[in-house]
């Protein structure tokens, strides 16, 4: 990880841009599998199956044999650890149900709103070198929360055309609705269209490579919703002279190891605190299994020394991470001045590993930069939000005389009329 010293506020927008991996002709090949499977269906996804996953399919849905088979192959403390976490992540999404309440804004006119569930979600989970069953458990649980009648999932499939137990554990735990083992691009294009297997979706989430992520961009244009722009895996971590160096650079390697364009940033205002994690980042690195895919990250990865407590936080919100972590015993202090952040990490015990798995809160959460104007995912993202008006004979009467006249002001004649009518109506009665 390289230091930078001191920078002039008008360089910290550069040092905010992420990486970027190689794009070219990335948005043609995508679009090129996306018309290819809205075409083609099933006979497309066999094709890039064979092509991409190296794996010849008969069939795309999992089975309830397969599942069972799954179920035998996790292990009884992976199974307690699970549900811990979905019992938190259940504890918490259910704590973001909202009251629906009726507002009288006039006298005879009453509006309220309503929550209604997505009645058919699309869950995106990578499977190959991390499967991250945990995300399973952060948009499942909410999804069921909110009432989804179908909740379909697609991974894709190792080289024997099976998915990983885990997956498979999990998505049955959480009530998903159908599994395939469908990845990649063409998995987005068969969720979002649909095929002569799986079903079309209304929004799709979850994360993924730069060809998911493309392929979620691109069918959102054509009317599909889904659920935050995403990028690659990031950190920013906060010390102070009452941080733990190894705790720090622990924190550090656990988001470099996502990926080879993972980004891990360290702010603090001293070049000993800077110093002593980077020894521990030095010594834990070289006991990881993904060392590799964890030095590539590093590699985009930078500290930086500033001069307040103040600067550091300035900087973080332009930089807007994904996870923030105020690795300080003061950390509550820090709270009201942060205002971009994904998901938020107070004090030296609280690792960023808690929030991706069994905290409570959600680990889908928008990076590059796009926790300045995107939240992480929650129940409200299985939901959509309908208003009500109620206007009773009294309400007309009183509101009526404006709205005629802003109508007409707008030039809009009929408006006015369906206003006019029943004035008149209550008038003659």
């Amino acid at each position: 990880m390289k230091i930078i010293k001191y920078p002039a506020k008008k360089d910290w927008a550069s040092l905010c841009k992420r990486a970027i991996l190689n794009q070219n002709n990335l948005q043609e090949t995508v679009q090129t599998v996306l018309n290819d499977v809205k075409i083609n269906q099933n006979k497309a996804l066999t094709k890039y199956a064979k092509l991409f996953d190296k794996v010849s399919l008969t069939s795309f849905e999992i089975n309830q044999q397969e599942i069972e088979e799954a179920d035998k192959l996790v292990s009884s403390a992976l199974k307690e650890a699970i549900q811990l976490a979905k019992s938190n992540i259940e504890i918490f999404h259910n704590s973001q149900k909202e009251e629906e309440k009726k507002v009288i804004t006039t006298k005879g006119v009453t509006c309220w709103r309503k929550s209604v569930a997505i009645e058919k979600v699309g869950l995106y989970i990578p499977g190959g070198s991390a499967p991250l069953f945990s995300t399973i458990l952060m948009l499942a649980i909410p999804a069921k929360i909110a009432g989804c009648k179908e909740i379909v999932l697609c991974t894709p499939p190792n080289k024997e055309g099976k998915v990983h137990p885990a997956i498979l554990y999990t998505a049955a735990l959480v009530g998903v609705t159908k599994i395939f083992k469908v990845g990649g691009a063409q998995a987005i294009g068969a969720m979002a269209y649909g095929t002569e297997t799986i079903p079309s979706v209304y929004k799709i989430l979850g994360p993924g490579n730069q060809y998911v992520t493309k392929a979620k961009e691109l069918v959102q244009q054509q009317g599909i919703a889904i659920d935050m722009p995403a990028g690659p895996s990031e950190v920013l971590v906060i010390a102070d002279q009452t941080s733990n160096a190894a705790f720090v650079a622990s924190d550090l390697l656990s988001q470099a190891e996502h990926g080879a364009d993972s980004q891990a940033v360290l702010l603090t205002t001293s070049s000993e605190i800077a110093q002593n994690i980077l020894i521990e980042v030095n010594t834990q690195l070289k006991e990881l299994s993904r060392r590799e895919i964890a030095e590539k990250a590093l590699e985009n990865s930078f500290v930086i020394i500033l001069n307040s407590s103040d600067e550091m936080i300035s900087f973080s919100n332009e930089y807007a991470p994904e996870h923030l972590i105020i690795a300080s015993e003061n950390a509550s202090t820090y709270i009201d001045k942060i205002s971009n952040a994904g998901s938020v990490f107070l004090g030296n015990y609280s690792c960023e590993s808690a929030g991706d798995y069994a905290s409570g809160t959600n680990h889908t959460l928008p990076t590059n930069g796009y926790a300045k104007n995107y939240s992480g995912v929650s129940l409200d993202s299985f939901i959509k939000k309908i208003t009500f008006q109620q206007v009773t004979k009294q309400g007309i009467a009183t509101i009526g005389k404006a709205i005629e006249l802003m109508a007409e002001a707008e030039g809009l004649q009929a408006h006015k009329n369906a206003v006019t009518l029943r004035l008149k109506d209550i008038e003659r009665n």
